[in-house]
C-alpha cells in the first residue's frame, strides 16, 4: 500500500498549515512567501492532499468522480475524501492519527457493519456502522484513544460503551475540520 511518507513537520511548515494535527508542528514557524495564482492552486491540491494522506494518482481520482458530478465539485471532492474509512476511523478517535487510523484499518481491527474490512480507501455510507473488533478493545492504546477523544461533528454519532460510531449524514463543507479553498483545487485540474 503506497502511502505519503517523508518529514511532517517540515512539510507542515511548507503548507502554512498543522495538516497532521500534532500540537507541535508549527513551533518553528512559518514562512509566508508570495504566489503566483497558479502557485497557490497547487498549494491548495498539496494542502488537501496531505489532509487525507493520499498520493497524486489517487487524489487525481477523487477529482475526476467530483468534477463528473452534477453538484458543487469542490463540496464533493471533500465530501468523498471525508467519508473514507481511514479518515473516518480518525476522526472518531480510534486513531490519534491519520496515519494510525489507516494502519489499524489494514491490520483488521475495524469493523464496519460487523463485517471485517481492511481497504482504508473505503466509502463509508451512511448508516454504516464503525466499531472496533472485540478482540482489540482489550488493546489499552486503541481503549484509551477512543474513549479521550473529545473530537465532535455533527455528522458522526459516537458510542462509547460500544466502541463505536455511526455516519448519520453527509458532512457540510463548512463543518469539516480543513483550512483549504477548494474552488483553487477545482480550477488547478479544469485548466
Amino acid at each position: 500500500m503506497a502511502r505519503p511518507m517523508g518529514p511532517r513537520f517540515k512539510l507542515s511548515r511548507h503548507l502554512g498549515v498543522d495538516v497532521f494535527g500534532h500540537p507541535k508542528a508549527l513551533n518553528r514557524g512559518v514562512k509566508k512567501h508570495k504566489h503566483s495564482e497558479y502557485g497557490e492552486q497547487l498549494l491548495e491540491k498539496q494542502k488537501l492532499k496531505t489532509y487525507y494522506g493520499l498520493l497524486e494518482k489517487q487524489f487525481r481520482i477523487y477529482v475526476n468522480k467530483s468534477l463528473k458530478s452534477r453538484q458543487n465539485p469542490g463540496e464533493v471532492l471533500t465530501q468523498m475524501l471525508e467519508m473514507r474509512l481511514d479518515n473516518l476511523v480518525y476522526r472518531l478517535g480510534f486513531g490519534s492519527s491519520l496515519r494510525q487510523a489507516r494502519q489499524m484499518v489494514v491490520h483488521g481491527h475495524i469493523l464496519v457493519n460487523g463485517q471485517k474490512i481492511d481497504r482504508p480507501s473505503l466509502a463509508v455510507n451512511v448508516g454504516d456502522v464503525i466499531s472496533l473488533k472485540e478482540s482489540s478493545r482489550k488493546n489499552d492504546i486503541f481503549a484509551d484513544n477512543f474513549k479521550n477523544s473529545n473530537t465532535f461533528l455533527p455528522y458522526l454519532d459516537k458510542d462509547i460503551d460500544n466502541f463505536s460510531g455511526r455516519l448519520t449524514r453527509l458532512p457540510l463543507r463548512d463543518e469539516l475540520p480543513i483550512e483549504i479553498i477548494d474552488s483553487k483545487i477545482i480550477e488547478y485540474y479544469s485548466k
